[in-house]
């Protein structure tokens, strides 16, 4: 398969993406807060003629490119949203909100998309369909913006949807393709272990909760180590455990926070009954009481194989096989698996770390950003991938 178009990201566009992005950057927003973010990019979005621009909610925006045939409907997608995280980086374009920051790669994610629609809108003559942009609010915080513009009929008639995240731990240069499981489905579970509190020098007369809260956290690994087929991909964290006031006392009460993550439908279903299987076991056993809660979250992402070969098959012929990585599967969510449930899909990653540069932070860290050369390949991944696909004789 042969590119079929030559149209390239411009230099003074890839200079304007990375302007962009700094704007982004530098002026975050929470998740359904995003209403300067979003008029920002709609009034952009007019700026470039071709497109009809709408705002399918509150804030979020939708461009949509009309080709002078008709053919498939192309969406890519684009999320906005920031992290309530205080950032710690000294570049000029430093969050202006206190404990607001893009820490997750979201103000790149928009600034390419933005670049797309503006490159693509200047060839509207090569469209044979539709190229649907939508640009997503809230999707760091669930119930997500995914499933509000769903609601709002954005994918409506949509054949096809791609979308990528830039990614530190993916050296700026590759393009990282994962077939089938991407990403997993982010459930939240909450426990509450309840007792006797009392000084911590006669533990005799108490049930002692951080106690019973410790064996919890232990047994709840042996769903994983020991009831858990050992070809499955299954997470069980706890990541808050709170309780107590002083040395000398025994609290009354311990609360726990965790996650789950999985890719198997069956598997999480059932998990909650297993967990509240172990927290019932253990406190009766001590003589507590226990409160579970179990919340599901994302779905996880599912790549669909025909339409990842297609992306596979861009990124090498843009940036040959050294360009491109296959990688494994990650354990993080993402509600891009709301629009999966629409259409047939891919979300891919674009390389943003560089340790010469010194771009080692983790996602959602005080430190973390991008290596903005990355942003260059996600642009011109989409504006092939579209141009390609809105041809009529390429079957996706």
């Amino acid at each position: 398969m042969s590119l079929t178009s030559n149209v390239k990201v411009r230099e003074s566009l890839k200079d304007q993406v990375i302007d962009w992005r700094r704007h982004f950057h530098q002026h975050p927003e929470l998740s359904f807060q995003e209403e300067k973010t979003s008029l920002y990019i709609y009034e952009t979005l007019l700026s470039f003629g071709n497109l009809e621009v709408s705002r399918p909610t509150k804030t979020s925006v939708m461009a949509r490119l009309i080709g002078n045939k008709k053919g498939k409907v192309l969406a890519i997608r684009a999320d906005m949203d920031a992290l309530p995280i205080e950032e710690e980086n000294d570049f000029e374009f430093v969050s202006v909100n206190p404990g607001v920051m893009h820490a997750c790669g979201h103000d790149g994610h928009t600034a390419m998309l933005l670049g797309a629609a503006k490159l693509l809108s200047e060839h509207k003559g090569d469209i044979s369909g539709e190229v649907r942009f939508l640009f997503q609010h809230a999707e760091e915080l669930f119930p997500g913006g995914a499933e509000q513009m769903i609601e709002a009929g954005v994918m409506d008639g949509v054949d096809v949807i791609i979308g990528t995240h830039l990614w530190s731990p993916l050296e700026v240069g590759k393009i990282g393709i994962i077939y089938g499981p991407m990403m997993a489905s982010p459930d939240t579970f909450y426990i509450t272990i309840k007792g006797k509190g009392g000084h911590a020098g006669l533990p005799h007369d108490s049930t002692d909760n951080i106690a019973i809260a410790a064996q919890v956290i232990t047994n709840l690994q042996h769903i994983v180590s020991r009831n858990t087929d050992a070809t499955e991909q299954l997470v069980v964290s706890v990541s808050q455990i709170n309780g107590g006031s002083a040395h000398n006392i025994l609290p009354e009460e311990v609360k726990m926070v965790g996650t789950v993550r999985s890719f198997n439908q069956n598997l999480r279903e059932t998990i909650q009954d297993r967990m509240e299987g172990i927290v019932k076991g253990i406190t009766l056993a001590h003589g507590a009481d226990y409160r579970f809660e179990y919340e599901y979250g994302y779905r996880p992402v599912i790549n669909e194989e025909k339409v990842t070969r297609f992306l596979h098959e861009t990124a090498e012929e843009l940036y040959g096989k050294e360009g491109v990585e296959l990688m494994k599967p990650s354990m993080v969510g993402e509600d891009f698996s709301a629009f999966l449930q629409k259409a047939d899909g891919c979300f891919f990653f674009t390389g943003a770390g560089n340790k010469d540069k010194n771009i080692i932070y983790p996602h959602h860290h005080a430190k973390f950003t991008i290596d903005e050369d990355g942003l260059e390949m996600g642009v011109q991944m989409f504006v092939t991938a579209a141009l390609k696909m809105l041809k009529s004789e390429v079957k996706v």
